[in-house]
């Protein structure tokens, strides 16, 4: 390709709107181009590295026997009905009405799609297991479109599908495809940490992330200090102490004077933030409208994912001190102890406890009286909990279960996500197979997801330095950048520049070769800044030295090479 035929060209300065690296090298140097908010065009130079890409998943997952399809983007709305995440998903889903009348969705993913397609391909258990993956544009109205690639509202993804006859076979895939990501990501030249995390709206029981760790990363990661665990904030566990070992205390209240926050109460009493537990209320977004009254150590913050998790990816909202009100608890000096369980219509208040609340004795918490506590409240005894779970965040420097490594934060930017969805799809579509035994049995399903533009996101933010992108070359957009510093094509310069042009197309190299008629300054800044591995330049004063000026982009020094070597030299 000659750089003057090209389209699309480099910038000068950042984008004004470009927050983190990748967003602006990307955009700077001609690889993506924005066309809304959260909506990006990949230029020449970018789709390149997007088809290098593709091409390493297609790779890892035709050597685990998955078979490559193409999945459509639009859905009908009955397949995400019949899962419930018609309701459930949110304004992420975009949903439309075609000329019918009928209502359809923009796809997000694919799990609908391929179960609809399960219910009449899928008959025999000698089928199992089928294992697919398609390479498909994916779109989400992202309500905070961020980083250019890192957080968009449409994007292309490759999501691979398992079914399987039984838990035990998914169990033993799994680890294969776990592999076959970090084999990606190995080729990438991306240095990942693969945490515990949170299924989300996908459900399902066990899910793992890839994190490639940056400040510029908007997920937090977990990271514990000797390297044994990592988990993101979701889903992340700690040690909340032992329990001490003593009597149940009566229950007493105590007078406790503009004492509304937990240090307030604590101080107050002499007591730690530890001998406490608060009450923090939401409102259920159910046909009831439940009140959720969670109950937590007074010194902990509560995990909202692990709290709708518990509660089977129910969504809700903080409730307003009128509804705190309105179920007989008084804000700032709440209890559960006493109030009524039955709200009347069919509504329930549902008390959620974190585990720290129930197995940690005699906590001071409110009275549900104005400047009143109690002090010696036992779960169990005092009240009596619907449901008990870890439902706490964990925080930065939070001691770790088993161990005495602490947990240390980072951010970090997902750059996959392996689910093991078990029948959380198959089940409520209705899908089976007959077994052995000709049993209609419910198949297990996996969905591993990978994303194409934010993974050449991430290989920027780990690949670069002030002048540029440092492209590993497994997905650089060319494998050389040829720079001719010839004032005509016709002169000595020129003529040899366009000689090793053909040679090093002849050969299958990829080569960019820059034949504007721009200075050395600028050329050298545009090679920089785009980041092909290695520079070739030609020059009189390369000619004159016998040779080529040969440049790998990752190093400082460049070299003379001869002209009838250079190719061994870059090892082309």
């Amino acid at each position: 390709m000659r750089f003057s035929q090209l389209f699309g060209r480099t910038l000068r300065e950042d984008p004004a709107e470009a927050e983190i690296i990748s967003h602006r090298l990307l955009q700077r140097a001609g690889f993506i181009k924005p066309l809304a908010s959260g909506i990006y065009t990949q230029m020449p130079l970018g789709w390149r590295v997007s088809k290098k890409i593709m091409d390493i998943f297609r790779r890892e997952m035709d050597a685990l026997g998955c078979q490559e399809m193409a999945m459509p983007v639009l859905n009908p709305a009955e397949i995400w009905q019949q899962t419930g995440r018609w309701d459930n998903v949110g304004p992420a889903l975009v949903k439309w009405k075609d000329r019918n009348q009928r209502d359809m969705a923009l796809a997000m993913t694919h799990e609908e799609t391929l179960t609809d397609i399960l219910k009449t391909e899928l008959e025999s258990y000698k089928q199992l297991p089928i294992l697919v993956y398609h390479i498909q544009t994916k779109v989400r109205d992202e309500p905070r479109p961020r980083a250019g690639l890192i957080r968009v509202r449409e994007f292309i993804m490759k999501d691979a599908y398992s079914v399987h006859a039984d838990q035990a076979d998914i169990d033993r895939f799994y680890p294969d495809m776990v592999q076959a990501y970090r084999n990606i990501y190995a080729t990438c030249d991306l240095t990942v940490v693969e945490v515990e995390a949170d299924s989300g709206m996908m459900g399902g029981s066990d899910s793992h992330e890839f994190m490639v760790l940056s400040d510029s990363g908007e997920d937090t990661v977990f990271i514990s200090s000797d390297g044994a665990y990592a988990a993101n904030a979701e889903r992340a566990v700690f040690d909340k102490g032992t329990p001490l070992s003593e009597e149940l205390g009566q229950l007493e209240e105590v007078y406790t004077p503009n004492c509304k926050t937990i240090a307030q109460v604590a101080d107050y009493l002499g007591v730690p933030q530890t001998r406490t537990v608060k009450a923090v209320f939401y409102i259920a977004e159910n046909e009831t409208q439940d009140f959720l009254f969670v109950v937590i150590r007074g010194d902990l913050p509560v995990n909202e994912v692990k709290l709708s998790n518990v509660l089977g990816g129910l969504r809700f909202r903080p409730a307003s001190e009128a509804e705190i009100e309105a179920v007989g608890a008084v804000p700032g000096y709440a209890t559960p102890i006493g109030l009524k369980r039955d709200l009347g219509s069919g509504r329930k208040l549902i008390v959620i406890a974190d585990d720290s609340a129930v197995h940690f004795p005699n906590l001071v918490s409110g009275a549900n009286k104005l400047e009143y506590h109690f002090k010696n409240t036992n779960a169990g005894r005092d009240y009596q909990p619907d449901i008990v779970a870890d439902i706490a965040l964990a925080r930065d420097g939070d001691k770790c279960l088993g161990s005495e490594a602490t947990l240390q934060l980072r951010r970090g930017i997902e750059v996959g996500h392996c689910f093991k969805l078990g029948k959380r799809y198959s089940e409520p579509m209705g899908v089976t197979f007959l077994d052995e035994n000709g049993k209609a049995t419910v198949p297990i399903m996996g969905s591993y997801g990978i994303g194409v533009g934010r993974l050449m996101a991430a290989i920027v933010e780990q690949h670069h330095d002030p002048q540029g992108i440092i492209w590993p070359e497994s997905v650089a957009p060319f494998d050389v950048h040829l720079v001719s510093l010839a004032k005509n094509r016709e002169d000595e310069i020129g003529q040899q520049a366009e000689a090793i042009y053909q040679t090093l197309q002849a050969a299958g190299v990829e080569v960019l070769y820059d034949d504007r008629k721009e200075s050395p300054g600028v050329k050298f800044a545009d090679a920089d800044l785009i980041g092909i591995p290695w520079r070739v330049t030609v020059s009189s004063r390369s000619l004159q030295n016998g040779g080529v000026e040969v440049k790998r982009r990752s190093e400082a020094k460049a070299e003379v090479v001869p002209l009838d070597g250079f190719m061994e030299y870059m090892e082309l």
